[in-house]
């Protein structure tokens, strides 16, 4: 396949200028005083200062980022907030140039990079359409014929001659999707934005994205929604203050994802509730996968123990992020001997929605409790696919979960 988009050696540089309490306030005499200053510092640059007058700070948001792109390939990139991923899909989308480096993009570009993108507020839905068509490079009759289609999958009938001022940022979303995505460009460029409809339109925007990406049209997807990229890309960028970290499969994009940003799934030196019992480390065992829909939960604890301990239980809370204990998984041990111990505990049928959650943990023995603690360990559960006939019916119940209790297992060395 060919290479439809070059990216080479990129940076972009912008300029920070921190106001001090005392300029809150500006007259227009400072105002085209530091005009001028700024002026002056277009030219001392020129010569080759870098010396800022007005005292702004240097930030790069990319620098060095290179990769290229190949026909119908679908791409994800992902990293956390600041890495530069929307800086990049801007400047692939030509609304803001490079600071250094080059971008050579060989077809026609459609981006959907924030609710609303390319819309004319005063234009009612259906001006839009026929606008952002013609913006694509397309004839009134190539958008005619594909009207239909636009309207049907973005449910805005009752609205369509209503300015799109007065729609709500779901509307807003459903139609640029909607848009975007039946006008066939060669390229597609989607930020973060799908994360503002419901579940049932990402299902469905999805679901689109799967279509096109089999029609043979390339597209740059960015989320934080790790179990988007590993169903729609096949290959992700992960980038890191501005710079890439890793280009290569999906899995082991999200793999790395996790591994580095999930900072508290693992912990070690905890002391129990009686001195004579620490937990010298406890942490998640993935065996190099992301933790998936009904995939086994594992843990690794490592005990201290001064003395033989007999009858232990070990309880694994998992938690919602509002707080709700939505599962306890109990298994016991009948005897440990004093020293070090390394248990292995598996929570084998969970039957989670995909989601963020965390793990709290109790230790105790008859009604003494030796060790407990809540949220101790974050974790990230991934659907493993939109249409998993084992998932949707979970999808639905929701909250129907909670309190429930499940077993466990564990094994000692």
């Amino acid at each position: 396949m060919a290479v439809v988009i070059s990216v080479e050696n990129i940076g972009k540089r912008f300029s920070l200028r921190h106001q001090s309490a005392a300029e809150s306030y500006s007259t227009l005499r400072d105002a085209i005083a530091n005009g001028f200053k700024r002026w002056s510092l277009h030219l001392a640059g020129r010569n080759g200062a870098s010396k800022d007058p007005l005292g702004a700070e240097e930030f790069w948001a990319l620098k060095g980022v290179s990769f290229e792109v190949r026909q119908g390939e679908k791409l994800g990139i992902i990293g956390r907030n600041g890495a530069g991923k929307s800086t990049l899909l801007k400047i692939l989308s030509r609304i803001i140039e490079p600071s250094l480096g080059r971008v050579r993009i060989r077809g026609r570009v459609a981006s959907l990079l924030e609710v609303g993108t390319g819309f004319h507020p005063e234009l009612t839905g259906r001006e839009n359409i026929y606008f952002n068509g013609a913006i694509l490079g397309m004839t009134r009759q190539e958008i005619k014929k594909r009207f239909d289609a636009i309207v049907a999958f973005a449910e805005v009938e009752k609205f369509l001659d209503t300015p799109v001022k007065h729609y709500s940022s779901g509307m807003y979303v459903r139609l640029g999707f909607a848009v975007a995505a039946h006008l066939e460009p060669e390229i597609l460029i989607i930020d973060e934005v799908l994360a503002v409809g419901d579940a049932q339109f990402q299902k469905k925007c999805l679901g689109k994205l799967q279509e096109i990406g089999t029609s043979g049209r390339t597209v740059l997807f960015v989320s934080h929604n790790m179990s988007s990229i590993l169903q729609f890309t096949d290959r992700t960028l992960l980038l890191q203050e501005g710079r890439v970290l890793l280009d290569g499969s999906s899995e082991a994009g999200v793999s790395e994802y996790l591994r580095i940003h999930e900072n508290s799934s693992k912990v070690t030196n905890l002391a129990g509730k009686v001195p004579w019992l620490r937990i010298a480390d406890m942490s998640l065992d993935q065996r190099n996968m992301p933790l998936g829909f009904n995939r086994p939960i594992r843990l690794k604890l490592s005990l201290e123990l001064d003395r033989k301990l007999t009858g232990l239980v070990i309880a694994i809370g998992i938690v919602n992020t509002l707080g709700a204990r939505i599962v306890t998984a109990k298994t016991a041990i009948p005897e440990l001997p004093a020293g070090v111990r390394d248990i292995d505990v598996e929570i084998p049928e969970h039957r989670l929605i995909p989601g963020s959650y965390f793990l709290s943990l109790t230790l105790s023995a008859g009604r003494e409790v030796l060790f407990t603690k809540d949220q101790i360990i974050a974790i990230e559960l991934l659907a493993d696919s939109i249409d998993d006939p084992l998932l949707i019916p979970h999808l639905e119940r929701g909250r129907d979960r909670l309190g429930c209790y499940c077993s466990a297992r564990a094994t000692w060395g």
